[in-house]
């Protein structure tokens, strides 16, 4: 296997390894695309989890980061049994309301890029459902993850060697 290090589009990814179950693929053989939306949602929550805003935490504030937006690139398929490394950074926020992330699935046997995706996160109450500013808590748990705030942007979803890469 690959190590990945040197294929990530940005530094120092929180990352989640999986291999592709028998359930995971679809009629076409190949693991279907809600498994990809699901790993980048799974890999989202734990990188929360280790910031210290687990559910609990979430619970106990009134607060969550909800997704707005989702955008996926499928750049190649992965099938049963193949190691599977998904990537996430945040890279922006707006330390407000705001904020979002990149992703990046990497197959280990070949080092491939599978997905290229980014979500769009706003702060809600929890009780209410409604947008909310960013407590103390949340500021304070994601500021240190948050890539860089200066310098090029681009949509998290092309390719190395784009603005922003």
């Amino acid at each position: 296997m690959i190590d990945p290090g040197a294929l990530w589009d940005r530094p120092h990814p929180h990352t989640l390894r999986t291999v592709v179950k028998a359930e995971n693929v679809d009629g076409l053989n190949h693991t279907n695309n809600t498994v990809y939306a699901n790993w980048c949602e799974q890999v989202a929550w734990s990188h929360s989890v280790a910031l210290g805003l687990d559910l609990d935490r979430y619970r106990e504030l009134d607060r969550a980061m909800a997704i707005t937006h989702s955008e996926y690139h499928y750049l190649q398929a992965s099938r049963e049994g193949d190691n599977i490394i998904a990537g996430t950074w945040i890279v922006e926020w707006d330390r407000k309301l705001t904020m979002s992330r990149h992703f990046q699935i990497i197959r280990l046997e070949d080092g491939a890029t599978l997905l290229r995706g980014a979500m769009r996160f706003a702060c809600i109450e929890l009780s209410s459902g409604k947008p909310r500013r960013l407590p103390k808590a949340f500021i304070e748990g994601y500021g240190p993850a948050v890539l860089s705030e200066k310098g090029p942007s681009d949509n998290g979803v092309s390719g190395r060697g784009d603005p922003g890469h």
